[in-house]
């Protein structure tokens, strides 16, 4: 039997609360698996899960779903519980769940979400990417600039489905999302890096064209395959992955001297031209092609790599990678910043009197809170590390003003 691994994290409303001593049961088929609870960081131990062959995801196949699939149910004192079904494991890969409980004061009750299958395994609808109906009379916005943004504004349903609700998510949890829905984790590391930047890509050119809200919707972008890409409310996160979308989540690809991200289609499999096939990306991975070799060979010769600049709402904008021996402001800002994350993360070490010198103290502030936030712990604040930092301080901030206001 093939082994897959599971992190757990907890938080209470957000994720600059923690929620420490929470009780973590893993259920199969109704029977208890495994019982754990979560440190002062709100994280579980890696959990070692029983799952099926990686063949099955290797392969475009239908008889066997190619992960196995378990229950969550998550309990803490002065919080409602939630039970979380269909949690994904894949073979030799760690699977991220976070789980976020509500306060008992504000009546909710008990919660349970379930996290449908990749679409490479599920029924879903086919992409009609422009439909006549949005775009009849219609010319789209287009902003000055492509700019990734802190948080984007997710449609769970149809745009016409006003009962559907809207979610306001991290960009970089929204693209991890996506393409954890969307492809399998146990893939070629360069087939996952290209298919992460069409996911990227498609959903900057919706922010740059403003084409949902330059429609009179209240939202950046959809859920819905027929539409969209597909965003899972409360869905398992693999750690490959998540790893690739930290390191380029600001990073797209546009055709010629096109302004825009490049409306990147794609589809499981496919031969019509203009579309990248997930499968077939899969297959020249494995052949040994580059992320932008696979690109190439789908949109054409003329795509390339930019980088977008990245939304002043986070705090501090990333200049350098920083690490062992430098000296400098920035060092002294990303110190101050690890200690002010301490007062919701006890585990991350205190940098006693910050001097903007990176010291061994630093470096090992820098690699604990790499670890908490699975991150690759190199003990260097690299960009990732820097907008994540940048990410959770005003997290941190906006809970410490909401608490003293």
């Amino acid at each position: 039997m093939a082994k897959g691994y599971l992190k757990v994290n907890v938080y209470s409303d957000s994720i600059a609360n923690p929620v420490a001593r929470a009780k973590v049961t893993v259920l199969k088929n109704g029977q208890i698996i495994k019982e754990t609870t979560t440190n002062e960081s709100g994280q579980t131990e890696v959990m070692t899960l029983d799952t099926v062959d990686e063949s099955y995801s290797e392969e475009e196949q239908y008889e066997v779903r190619p992960y196995e699939i378990y229950d969550l149910v998550v309990e803490a004192i002065g919080l409602n519980p939630s039970r979380i079904e269909g949690v994904q494991i894949l073979p030799g890969i760690t699977s991220i769940q976070d789980v976020y409980l509500t306060s008992i004061d504000n009546n909710e009750g008990a919660s349970t979400s379930e996290i449908t299958p990749n679409t490479l395994w599920g029924d879903y609808s086919s992409n009609n990417l422009e439909e006549s109906n949005l775009n009849e009379g219609i010319a789209p916005i287009v902003l000055k600039q492509v700019v990734v943004p802190t948080m984007i504004t997710v449609h769970d349903g149809v745009p016409s489905n006003t009962n559907a609700p809207n979610y306001n998510v991290s960009f970089i949890d929204y693209i991890k999302n996506v393409a954890s829905s969307e492809i399998y984790a146990t893939w070629p590391s360069e087939t996952i890096r290209a298919n992460v930047l069409a996911i990227i890509s498609f959903t900057l050119n919706r922010i740059y064209t403003e084409w949902y809200r330059s429609r009179g919707y209240d939202f950046t972008i959809t859920s819905t395959t027929s539409y969209d890409q597909k965003y899972t409310r409360n869905g398992t996160i693999f750690e490959p992955i998540a790893n690739i979308v930290d390191e380029i989540f600001n990073e797209y690809i546009r055709s010629g001297f096109r302004m825009e991200p490049l409306l990147a289609h794609y589809k499981s499999e496919t031969s019509e031209e203009g579309y990248l096939s997930q499968w077939g990306s899969k297959n020249l991975g494995d052949q040994g092609y580059s992320a932008l070799q696979i690109l190439r060979y789908y949109y054409g010769n003329g795509i390339n790599i930019y980088k977008a600049d990245v939304t002043a709402d986070y705090p501090y904008s990333f200049t350098t990678t920083l690490k062992e021996g430098d000296c400098s402001s920035e060092v002294y800002l990303l110190q101050n910043a690890l200690n002010y994350i301490r007062g919701s993360y006890p585990g991350i070490p205190v940098i006693n009197n910050p001097t903007g010198y990176f010291d061994s103290r630093t470096k090992e502030a820098v690699r604990t809170f790499q670890q908490v936030f699975s991150l690759k712990q190199t003990g260097e604040a690299n960009e990732a590390t820097w907008y994540k930092i940048s990410y959770v301080l005003t997290a941190v901030k906006d809970l410490t003003e909401s608490v003293y206001n």
